[in-house]
């Protein structure tokens, strides 16, 4: 699909985009809100924004619905979050009765905080309104397809997994719930992040992470060749969000069962309890994990983005721990 994300002057509007590329991956996608995966867009700020939404077979307008929003990582798009989780969210939503959208960066980003004197990406450079864009698609998605507005979750990876910690700091009037995975927030969003209300909270980081370090510091590209932006340490990023929801500083501390010893990974669990409206702070260390989605697809080899941890499935974690959440 070439010119996705051309400046056009209309107002917010929906636009279904059959592709051959999209059909030969879905099936014949027809333009209703009735089919499973289909692709369809807004036009937000003079941009046409687009997104692949799935859902379940027992979806019904009559109904109101929970909806999960996944974010893809730098370079990424809707259908590469899809491989990364294995369609494991798709399997959930299906199972669980539950909607996933898979938005789409411009030109493969987010704006997740970080400057244009940090990176390249236009997304950065042009300061473009990732914010906004997601809240209107969730308003337009309330609307259309009876979304549950107390029941709005958010996860991403990397670059989407930053984008998430920045919804969840400027909106979270309408987010009941993040859950990001390999990525923290970033330097120039800290001062900026000021949470209207409480938003619980899962973070999903590898000890080895080669690109998003996990004391914060540099981002950098594969095998390091390029600084991208800063990010402050996971354990800050945590301690911003056990002190927003006024959570016990002192966390409840498990380790998992280690399923597979081969995985080269083990995972502790760090829970933050008596947090304010029934929230949750929740930080999974995954202990010799790498740049990515634990249990999914092994995107690109170890040696540049390290170990994929099979001792847990973050589909399932992710989601146990939305259903568990529901605006007050």
């Amino acid at each position: 699909m070439k010119n996705r994300y051309r400046t056009i002057a209309l107002p917010l509007v929906l636009v279904i985009l059959a592709t051959t590329a999209s059909c030969s991956r879905y099936g014949n996608i027809a333009p209703k809100v009735e089919a499973k995966s289909y692709y369809g867009s807004i036009v937000w700020n003079g941009l046409e924004r687009t997104f692949l939404t799935h859902t379940p077979p027992s979806f019904t307008k009559t109904r109101s619905i929970p909806l999960v929003i996944a974010l893809h990582g730098g370079g990424g798009n809707a259908e590469a979050m899809v491989k990364l989780t294995m369609g494991g969210l798709n399997t959930l939503a299906d199972k669980e009765g539950f909607v996933v959208i898979y938005p789409e960066g411009i030109e493969k980003n987010w704006n997740d905080g970080r400057s244009g004197n940090e990176t390249d990406y236009r997304a950065h450079e042009e300061n473009i309104d990732d914010v906004g864009f997601i809240s209107a698609l969730i308003d337009y998605q309330i609307k259309n397809l009876n979304i549950d507005p107390k029941r709005v979750y958010v996860t991403g990876m990397s670059n989407g997994a930053m984008m998430s910690l920045r919804l969840g700091c400027e909106l979270a009037g309408k987010i009941t719930a993040i859950a990001p995975v390999a990525g923290s927030i970033p330097q120039n969003l800290l001062a900026k992040c000021l949470p209207s209300g409480t938003v619980s909270v899962l973070l999903m980081n590898g000890t080895d992470d080669p690109l998003v370090p996990l004391g914060g510091g540099y981002i950098t590209g594969p095998f390091g060749v390029k600084k991208i932006g800063k990010v402050i340490s996971v354990d800050e990023t945590i301690n911003l969000w056990v002190n927003n929801n006024k959570c016990m500083q002192a966390p409840v501390i498990t380790d998992v069962r280690d399923e597979d010893p081969q995985d080269g990974a083990t995972v502790q669990v760090k829970t933050y309890t008596g947090c304010g409206d029934g929230t949750e702070v929740i930080l999974y260390t995954i202990n010799g994990g790498g740049h990515t989605w634990p249990g999914g697809y092994q995107y690109l080899s170890k040696n540049i983005v390290g170990n994929t941890c099979r001792d847990i499935n973050a589909n399932e974690v992710i989601w146990n721990f939305f259903k568990r959440h529901s605006k007050q």
